[in-house]
């Protein structure tokens, strides 16, 4: 159960426009940004941001969630592990690639420039943090400068929704929690129930 009470959807009604565009997007509006809402310009701030780095760019809104798949699993957010695996399906990763992300080096589902930005999320998840140079001028191979930024910028949000999260405890959602319970190999909710 979360630390701090959510704030009821029909309290807020100055935030239901940014609530229909997250539901429009996910599917449901997560229950992070209801406690982000106790601090309604953080709300706004986080959701511009989030929109940006989760919105449309060079990297594939598929890979995206990969990365911040890998790198939610590295710090250990079972909130967000859900949550990305969740919208890596809606994003059309198959399943059997969503189950192997752990095993990406190994893989013959990811590419070598999929394994590269993959690589980067893994050791930008772990803290301390573990990309070391050679991560980096792998990642360079395949991706502009631009293109690494926003994955980094991926590794970064996730790291911010690692912490809120885990520290919160947030609730998590049925959606995402069906989804990780009934396609992710022994995949538990942990202290987000």
């Amino acid at each position: 159960m979360t630390h701090i009470p959510i704030k009821k959807r029909e309290d807020i009604p100055e935030m239901e426009p940014l609530f229909k565009m997250v539901e429009a997007s996910m599917g449901f509006v997560p229950n992070s940004m209801f406690t982000m809402a106790h601090w309604p310009e953080l709300l706004q701030t986080f959701a511009q941001f989030a929109g940006t780095v989760l919105g449309p760019g060079e990297i594939d809104a598929g890979l995206k969630q990969l990365i911040a798949f890998v790198s939610s699993n590295a710090s250990g957010c079972r909130y967000c592990q859900a949550h990305t695996s969740h919208g890596a399906e809606k994003r059309g990763v198959p399943t059997e690639k969503i189950n192997a992300a752990f095993e990406f080096e190994s893989s013959d589902k990811f590419t070598a420039a999929e394994r590269a930005a993959l690589r980067v999320a893994l050791h930008g998840g772990t803290v301390p943090n573990g990309v070391e140079a050679s991560h980096i001028e792998e990642l360079a191979k395949y991706y502009s400068n631009k293109q690494i930024v926003e994955i980094i910028s991926v590794i970064a949000l996730f790291g911010f929704l690692n912490r809120w999260n885990d520290t919160l405890a947030t609730t998590l959602e049925e959606t995402p929690s069906s989804f990780a319970s009934d396609h992710l190999s022994g995949w538990e909710a942990g202290k987000h129930i």
